[in-house]
């Protein structure tokens, strides 16, 4: 097997490293983190793509990058879910996931002001990539919290099977790579 996949989306070229989850499955890294030419050409995509919103709800944190320029090139507020409850949250809502890249389950926090902030509005879900949906789960779990509606969820990439779902909206397709 070759040990990167070349990645096409929002009219740039990557090399996305393999690698090994587990002895019968390898993915291909897509990581955002540093890459501002990448980040701004997907949000410029994304945003394109997506539905009216008021609000942007994300994980953190490889989707930081990601929401942070689709609401700067909108001009819409974002909000991050956070790995753990933090010291300035009062009143800390709890939900948890599994996730492709993370080992066991992985906890998002969002303080009840920012589920208050999204009261009313109309959020948008955005990730960097979406597999097994637990994550995008647990972001719908905590925007359902609020009197928000949850009008789509996004991500640059939809790896395997999540491509083929017809509630997400993405730029490119992600193959799983199975030995």
């Amino acid at each position: 097997m070759a040990d990167t996949y070349t990645l096409h989306v929002a009219g740039l070229t990557r090399e996305l490293p393999i690698c090994k989850v587990n002895d019968h499955m390898d993915i291909a890294a897509f990581i955002m983190f540093g890459d501002v030419e990448l980040t701004v050409a997907c949000a410029r995509d994304l945003l394109a793509k997506c539905p009216d919103f008021d609000i942007i709800l994300t994980a953190e944190a490889k989707g930081i990058p990601l929401a942070y320029e689709m609401a700067r090139q909108s001009g819409k507020p974002w909000l991050t879910a956070r790995k753990g409850v933090k010291l300035y949250m009062s009143e800390p809502v709890v939900i948890e996931d599994e996730s492709i890249t993370t080992a066991g389950k992985q906890k998002l926090v969002i303080d009840k002001k920012d589920i208050d902030a999204m009261n009313g509005k109309r959020i948008l879900i955005v990730d960097d990539v979406i597999s097994t949906g637990g994550s995008l789960h647990a972001l719908e779990t905590l925007a359902a919290r609020s009197t928000g509606t949850v009008v789509g969820c996004c991500a640059a990439l939809a790896e395997g099977d999540a491509a083929k779902r017809t509630d997400i909206f993405f730029l490119e397709p992600l193959p799983l790579f199975f030995h």
